[in-house]
C-alpha cells in the first residue's frame, strides 16, 4: 500500500505512526453493496479474501452468519447487507469477505464482513467529508462517519467501530455470563 501523500511543500510533515494528529487525507478502501459504495480507513483492513463458506453458530444475531478458522483465529463473519437493513443478494464468485480490525472500549477483535466486491484504496482529504444529514431514528446514521464524493459517486464512509462493535460487546458480555 502507498503512504499518504502531502498536499504541498509548506504542509507539516506527515504524523510518525501511532501519533496522534489529525491528518489531512487518509485512505479508504472502498467497496460496493448493490449500487452504493462504501469505505472504511485502509487500516483497519487486515485482509481481503473471496468468499467461502462459514461455521454456523447456534443463536447468533441474524447478520452473524458464523465463523471462519483463518490461520488459527477464530473470526466472526458479519453480512453487511443484512447489519445495515439493505436488501439480501446471492453470494457470488465476486462476493467478497473484509477482515476489519473492530475496536469495542479496551478491546481489539477481527470481524469479517461480507460485501459484494472491493471496488479500490482512495485518498480522501477530510475537508471533502460531509456529516450525514439526520434522516430520523430509524435510520443507521449513528453508523456513518461521513458522506464524500468520489469519481462522480457519494461514498459513505463506515465507523466500523461503531458498526460492528457493539457485536463485539455483546460477544464480551455472553462470554462474562457464561
Amino acid at each position: 500500500m502507498t503512504a499518504v501523500k502531502q498536499e504541498s511543500a509548506d504542509a507539516k510533515p506527515a504524523a510518525q505512526p501511532g501519533a496522534d494528529a489529525a491528518s489531512a487525507s487518509r485512505q479508504v478502501l472502498t467497496f460496493v453493496l448493490g449500487d452504493q459504495t462504501y469505505g472504511v480507513d485502509i487500516l483497519r483492513v487486515q485482509e481481503i479474501r473471496g468468499w467461502s463458506a462459514v461455521t454456523k453458530i447456534p443463536q447468533s444475531p441474524p447478520h452473524v452468519l458464523g465463523v471462519l478458522n483463518l490461520r488459527g483465529s477464530i473470526v466472526p463473519i458479519v453480512d453487511l447487507r443484512m447489519r445495515l437493513n439493505l436488501e439480501r443478494a446471492e453470494y457470488t464468485a465476486i462476493t467478497v469477505i473484509i477482515v476489519l480490525s473492530v475496536i469495542s472500549g479496551q478491546s481489539r477483535r477481527d470481524f469479517g464482513v461480507v460485501v459484494d466486491g472491493v471496488s479500490d484504496v482512495v485518498d480522501v482529504d477530510d475537508g471533502n467529508v460531509r456529516p450525514a444529514p439526520e434522516l430520523g431514528a430509524r435510520a443507521a446514521t449513528a453508523y456513518i462517519r461521513g458522506l464524500v464524493p468520489i469519481a462522480e459517486r457519494m461514498v459513505v464512509l463506515l465507523d466500523i467501530d461503531r458498526l460492528i462493535g457493539g457485536d463485539l460487546a455483546g460477544l464480551e458480555e455472553s462470554g462474562e455470563a457464561a
